[in-house]
């Protein structure tokens, strides 16, 4: 009688990553509500978060964006993916006083994997730069 092995369990898959979702779906189910969170526990009462495509300033072409306005529409930001994914190009401009953000800059530019919390804390620590968080 030949002797039985015993059977080695199958590794657990592990399951696929937030940033791995869709686009859409990872920006609006998960980025949207994570910076909305980090930014109002950063002092922002009044924010408003939307995500659509609109046109860039000073390029006019059509891109996915994530635009947030606070203190009554004074200051406002726009997070901008020309690539449609969350790996690609970004941009990033904001603007005080009412205006419409318009002077783009690179954003995370350097980073070589873009995750969720990494894309929360580059949007919070650019607005700190600019002095609007509530520890400021």
């Amino acid at each position: 009688m030949p002797e039985e092995t015993p059977q080695t369990p199958a590794p657990k898959a592990k399951p696929p990553a937030l940033e791995d979702k869709p686009f859409g779906d990872f920006i609006e189910q998960d980025y949207v509500p994570s910076l909305k969170d980090a930014l109002e526990q950063s002092g922002l009462g009044d924010l408003a978060l939307s995500f659509g495509r609109r046109t860039l300033p000073q390029t006019q072409e059509t891109c996915w964006q994530v635009r947030g306005q606070w203190a009554g529409g004074r200051r406002s930001f726009l997070l901008a993916f020309p690539e449609e994914k969350i790996g690609g190009l970004k941009a990033f401009a904001c603007a005080d006083g009412g205006a419409e953000p318009s002077y783009l800059e690179p954003f995370l530019s350097d980073e070589r994997k873009i995750t969720l919390p990494l894309l929360v804390f580059g949007v919070v620590q650019r607005l700190n730069g600019q002095k609007w968080l509530g520890w400021n």
